[in-house]
């Protein structure tokens, strides 16, 4: 769900920002591709090409919570006072919640298994309220 639901995030606060078709499609490409090197990270039985694919998808998160601050950041700077706080806040939402993302896969069972199954998935569920309702 997250390729169907991340990018409408992303092309939600984008059009709020006032960021160009071409900002906004840059930054659900990135998406899209840290949530597919994510995926492969997790179905991956190699040890090593898991974390290696773990690595690019954290990578990719980096660049794109960079970008979200940087270019919708400058995009949003010329809006009104009410506009830019209205940003700020699921924007900040983003950056905290995608930011634990990784965290979360290190230490869950695809990871280190420092947690276990259910540990592991109610700190997704959290993590996936937090993100997506808190967001709306």
């Amino acid at each position: 769900d997250w390729l169907f639901t991340t990018p409408l995030l992303l092309l939600d606060i984008g059009l709020l920002a006032g960021a160009s078709q071409r900002d906004i499609g840059a930054l659900v490409g990135i998406d899209a591709f840290m949530i597919v090197t994510g995926l492969v990270a997790t179905l991956t039985k190699v040890v090593v090409a898991r974390y290696a694919f773990w690595t690019i998808s954290t990578i990719s998160m980096v660049f794109l919570l960079y970008y979200l601050v940087a270019v919708f950041g400058e995009a949003v700077s010329d809006a009104d006072e009410d506009t830019r706080s209205t940003f700020n806040a699921p924007r900040n939402i983003i950056l905290v919640t995608w930011a634990i993302y990784p965290v979360a896969w290190l230490v869950g069972t695809e990871g280190l298994a420092l947690t276990g199954l259910y540990g592991e998935t109610l700190l997704f569920m959290v993590l996936d309220l937090v993100a997506k309702i808190g967001f709306g």
